[in-house]
């Protein structure tokens, strides 16, 4: 009785007002912290919304669709994408505990008929060696974010299942989705085309032959930073414009192709070197072990290239004849190779590129 008093005069007075608005902050997620500090990322429920509102205007979801969901509710992908987009269309969603469980996810694909899949190139490399061809016999869309996807991924989920992966392209910042490749727009190695209602630039950047640094505007793009620095105080995106730090190139027909993190360039003797573009080179000729590109200063190039590898086999010759077929240059020859039995990953199943510094480091002292 007292519980239900309270409740009314509450109501009635106004005193207890628990009505959100569209600007508050809905969620705080980190950003992964694979190239530095970790950033508090706050989102609104507005973000969210038009996030899924973008993504649903490239995916015609039904009602016939089940969508399990793996990936880490802490993650902006696995939250956006994988939950809350499907759920909001009215798609039956099912939880999974871990994506790293690489011979029962798909088994519970297979018990629950799911139809769609969201995971990284990891995640779906893992799945696709460990499952019977039948697992995914139900599934319509598979979807893939948060790291480059490798052509060997594509390939075996091309040959093994028949399906094509849908590559997208976005950031935490951005709750996430920026561009996505559909079955009606697709062109493999981009990241398909810029959603509704996003606005793009990008600025040059020296020494970048094409392509520059990629800014955007939406009703996705975050509330602001919360950082270790200024504790409690949020920090808006300038203007409402989000500085991506990634290097892009958009062609004549809308598709985005990411060229590279800005932070994941090295200046070697004045010429630019993606590290990304390295790394695939090395993977393609090794393609079941892990490797990572770092670049430590170096007093006499300013730069100089190592790979870290998990391949025991990895010799200088090999990655040599690996950047040849590439098309790289001489300058993009790692000075150095440091083997390990393993890489420092993310939760997420990114590479932690700081500790690989601090793991080549403490290989080089």
């Amino acid at each position: 009785m007292a519980d239900r008093t309270f409740a009314w005069l509450a109501a009635r007075t106004g005193w207890w007002d628990t009505a959100g608005r569209a600007d508050d902050a809905a969620v705080l997620l980190f950003t992964s912290g694979s190239e530095g500090q970790p950033k508090g990322v706050a989102l609104s429920h507005a973000n969210l919304l038009a996030n899924c509102a973008q993504a649903a205007a490239r995916i015609d979801f039904n009602a016939l669709d089940k969508c399990l969901v793996s990936l880490p509710l802490f993650h902006s992908f696995g939250l956006t994408a994988s939950f809350l987009l499907p759920l909001l269309r009215g798609v039956g969603v099912y939880l999974y505990p871990s994506p790293l469980h690489y011979r029962a996810v798909p088994e519970a694909f297979y018990g629950s008929n799911a139809t769609v899949l969201f995971g990284t190139d990891s995640f779906l490399r893992g799945y696709g060696r460990m499952a019977d061809p039948f697992d995914f016999h139900a599934l319509r869309y598979v979807f893939a974010g948060a790291e480059p996807l490798q052509e060997e991924t594509r390939g075996l989920w091309s040959d093994r299942f028949g399906r094509r992966i849908l590559v997208g392209y976005g950031a935490t910042e951005t709750a996430p989705v920026l561009a996505l490749n559909t079955p009606m727009h697709h062109r493999a190695g981009t990241v398909g085309r810029f959603l509704p209602g996003i606005a793009w630039r990008l600025e040059p950047v020296e020494g970048l032959a094409r392509g520059g640094r990629l800014w955007v505007k939406g009703p996705n793009v975050m509330l602001g930073y919360l950082l270790a620095d200024r504790p409690g105080v949020l920090q808006p995106p300038a203007e409402g414009w989000y500085d991506t730090g990634d290097l892009v190139e958009v062609d004549g027909e809308g598709f985005v192709t990411v060229i590279g993190r800005a932070r994941r360039f090295a200046k070697i003797a004045g010429e630019m070197i993606s590290l990304a573009a390295v790394e695939t080179a090395v993977a393609a000729a090794s393609a079941s072990h892990r490797h990572a590109i770092v670049a430590p200063a170096d007093p006499r190039r300013g730069q100089r290239l190592v790979l870290a590898t998990t391949d025991p086999d990895m010799t200088r010759e090999r990655v040599l004849a690996a950047i040849r077929a590439a098309g790289l240059g001489p300058l993009a020859m790692p000075g150095s190779i440091v083997q390990a039995a393993r890489l420092p990953l993310l939760a997420t199943g990114k590479i932690d590129y700081p500790a690989v510094e601090r793991l080549v480091g403490e290989r080089s002292g």
